[in-house]
């Protein structure tokens, strides 16, 4: 038996999040019967249902304890009934900019080309990672408005891009290439024929620290070509590294690819920290309590999660279990199409766990 014992936050939060989460932590229950560690949880009661009964999105406290666990998993943030941003800022963004998750990490893999939208494509195409910047950019919420509600009114949004966000990000991309042993190669996703300022310093950074990485090529590829050669020849990419609000974009695009929301799976890293883990498809209010949403992403993020915090065995056995439970059994990877209840689906994996 391993003396280490993870302490791991559980924040089921809303809509199906706590009913994939469930799932998650049946698979994370048998991987750790199976691979030999202990854990333990800590649940938290943070999403639209707190903040509409008390007014709170994310008290300090709970923010002060998240510092000290080992990592979160988390289901879903998202309440039709909760005015957008209010959530989405107020926990998701707080938490990665207060955590220093400085890394949004997504995989984009292909488990079954049955259920990849792109012609003649398998799945030894569709093989890539986006390593997204995730506490700078647009998203530091710099600006403001100028005669806000009259005819003349100026809006204005700005991109804060920092030397030490990007080489952080950019020596990460490398890092991941190198571990995955793959193409061995980081594409920079860009637009420096017209954000002349913010991608002149991700290209300089990437050509700087490039030569440390003799071993791993790099590329460039505006954003809006990027998007053309997912869709056209995804086999092209190894690893991407890109800004925050690129990444943002062409993730969802990579799990469209893959083959919907259902499956993809994402992590907001701190390597040196707590990093937190989830599907990204969102809350899906309208299958709350169906037993019909897909769990495998939130499950694919359990995998993730443990392979952060250093029980890589279990993680690809937690990937291979899904990857043979989607070619094997599912009819199709979409909420009330899989030909199996999503506690069925949980079940599934398990067992081949």
């Amino acid at each position: 038996m391993s003396e280490k014992k993870y302490t791991l936050a559980v924040v089921p939060g809303d809509g199906t999040g706590p009913d994939v989460v469930r799932e998650g932590l049946k698979v994370l229950e048998a991987a750790a019967r199976k691979f030999s560690f202990r854990y333990e949880t800590v649940d938290y009661d943070i999403g639209g249902e707190r903040y509409l009964r008390t007014g709170e999105v994310l008290p300090d406290s709970v923010v002060q304890e998240l510092r000290s666990v080992d990592a979160i998993y988390l289901g879903a943030i998202g309440d039709p009934r909760v005015k957008p941003g209010i959530l989405e800022k107020g926990i998701l963004l707080r938490l990665r900019f207060e955590l220093d998750q400085y890394i949004n990490l997504r995989p984009v893999v292909l488990y079954d080309a049955r259920f990849c939208p792109l012609k003649e494509k398998t799945e030894k195409d569709i093989d890539f990672v986006v390593v997204r910047e995730n506490t700078e950019g647009l998203y530091c919420g710099a600006g403001g408005f100028l005669r806000k509600d009259t005819a003349e009114e100026v809006a204005i949004q700005e991109s804060i891009n920092s030397a030490h966000g990007v080489e952080r990000c950019i020596r990460y991309a490398f890092e991941y290439a190198r571990k995955r042993n793959k193409q061995k190669q980081v594409t920079l996703c860009g637009k420096t024929n017209v954000l002349t300022f913010a991608f002149d310093l991700w290209e300089r950074t990437l050509h700087r620290v490039a030569p440390e990485y003799g071993d791993v090529k790099t590329d460039y590829a505006h954003v809006d070509a990027t998007c053309m050669w997912m869709v056209k020849n995804p086999e092209w990419f190894d690893v991407i590294v890109t800004d925050n609000m690129f990444g943002d974009i062409i993730t969802d695009l990579g799990a469209m690819v893959q083959g919907g929301m259902g499956i993809a799976a994402g992590g907001n890293v701190n390597p040196s920290g707590v990093s937190m883990f989830e599907p990204i498809g969102g809350s899906a209010p309208k299958y709350t309590g169906k037993n019909v949403i897909n769990p495998l992403a939130a499950v694919s993020a359990l995998g993730m999660l443990l392979e952060e915090i250093g029980e890589p065995a279990a993680a690809t056995a937690v990937e291979q279990a899904v990857r043979k439970v989607i070619r094997e059994k599912l009819e199709s990877l979409s909420a009330g199409r899989m030909g199996y209840s999503t506690t069925e689906v949980g079940d599934l994996v398990v067992k081949y766990l």
